[in-house]
């Protein structure tokens, strides 16, 4: 019967295998949705389908283990982190930052909360490690124009500490504190 399945519905767009560019994009978003609601301990392959509504062989064609899910997932926080760093500041450099480290703090951060999770995952998760060295590397280059490269690298170790800090004891962002702490490593006092 020549030319049964036109019309039908038949083919390759109709039975469930259908082109879906942005799946593997959704796949990820989920991911990121999982772990900010039940942490990296909550993420499976069926989490995160269900999350995404795409079935269970999507997510594992995709990513064929959680390591890799989780590096894609992180590297999507990493892009979205370092987009936010302005071009350095003519004057206040610690003042810049310790007001950018509050606006980040302020802004989301359950997103905050989540980018730790993702990035402090790499010490039992050996896949994690270069992508949370290169989250470092770029967030050093980033402040590299508002400093030197070595104070940079210093810098994103106190930013770091100061945002564990806040986020383990719930306490709440003090700025001027921060800007010491900041202007002390810059030696700006």
């Amino acid at each position: 019967m020549a030319g049964a399945g036109a019309g039908s519905g038949a083919g390759p767009a109709a039975g469930g295998r259908r082109y879906d560019p942005e799946r593997r994009q959704r796949i990820i978003d989920a991911a990121i949705r999982v772990v900010g609601a039940k942490g990296i301990a909550g993420l499976s392959h069926r989490s995160v389908a269900a999350e995404a509504d795409v079935p269970l062989g999507s997510t594992t064609y995709h990513f064929k283990t959680l390591d890799e899910l989780l590096v894609a997932a992180l590297r999507q926080a990493n892009q979205a982190f370092t987009v936010t760093l302005p071009a350095a500041p003519a004057g206040d450099v610690a003042g810049s930052l310790a007001r950018l480290l509050g606006r980040l703090l302020a802004a989301d951060r359950g997103r905050v909360e989540l980018e730790y999770e993702l990035y402090l995952a790499a010490l039992r998760r050996p896949a994690l490690r270069p992508v949370a060295a290169e989250w470092y590397e770029a967030v050093a280059t980033a402040l590299a124009p508002w400093t030197d490269p070595v104070t940079a690298r210093a810098l994103v170790a106190v930013m770091d500490g100061i945002c564990l800090q806040v986020l383990l004891t719930d306490a709440p962002y003090d700025e001027p504190y921060a800007r010491e702490v900041l202007a002390r490593v810059l030696r700006q006092d």
